[in-house]
């Protein structure tokens, strides 16, 4: 197994792009460029952690390369989360369970069954790797309990809000 030790420019130039942006913004403003460049810096940003985690991912291989690749993409939701609900305080309340709800949505039965349907039509017979899925599920559900079923059963508001606690 041969891995090359070079690491593609553009995983580092955007990084510094959204680094210098983020410098420029006492000076600059906030405004609609530089918030449409923060936006396609971020977007790029993301490419660039999620192409780091499958190189460690690769490199280390089953069942942990899985693993690596689950937990990179969850802190990347749980800061992009946590940064809009930061911005917007006021509006924020019901904004991670939301989110949430939209990822196992999302998870569940568009890529699940966007695979399913082009695997079949293609290969028309599809292999099943447990460990890979089985990590994937293990942090689908343990958000969607924090998220979702743990503020109705709390008793700290009217709702399905947390308790001071």
């Amino acid at each position: 197994m041969s891995f090359s030790l070079r690491t593609p420019w553009w995983t580092c130039i955007w990084l510094a792009l959204g680094l210098g942006l983020l410098a420029s913004v006492p000076f600059t403003g906030s405004g609609r460029l530089v918030a449409s460049a923060a936006f396609i810096l971020l977007i790029a940003a993301v490419f660039a952690a999620v192409y780091h985690a499958e190189v460690i991912a690769h490199r280390i291989g089953e069942p942990f390369g899985t693993l690596v690749l689950a937990v990179a993409v969850t802190i990347i939701e749980v800061g992009l989360i946590v940064a809009a609900m930061i911005s917007h305080p006021e509006g924020s309340s019901g904004l991670a369970r939301d989110t949430v709800f939209a990822a196992v949505i999302i998870a569940c039965n568009g890529i699940v069954g966007l695979s399913l349907l082009v695997g079949g039509v293609r290969h028309h017979e599809q292999d099943f790797h447990v460990e890979g899925t089985s990590s994937a599920l293990a942090v689908l559900t343990a958000l969607t309990t924090l998220t979702m079923i743990v503020p109705n059963v709390t008793v700290g508001g009217v709702g399905a809000t947390f308790s001071n606690p």
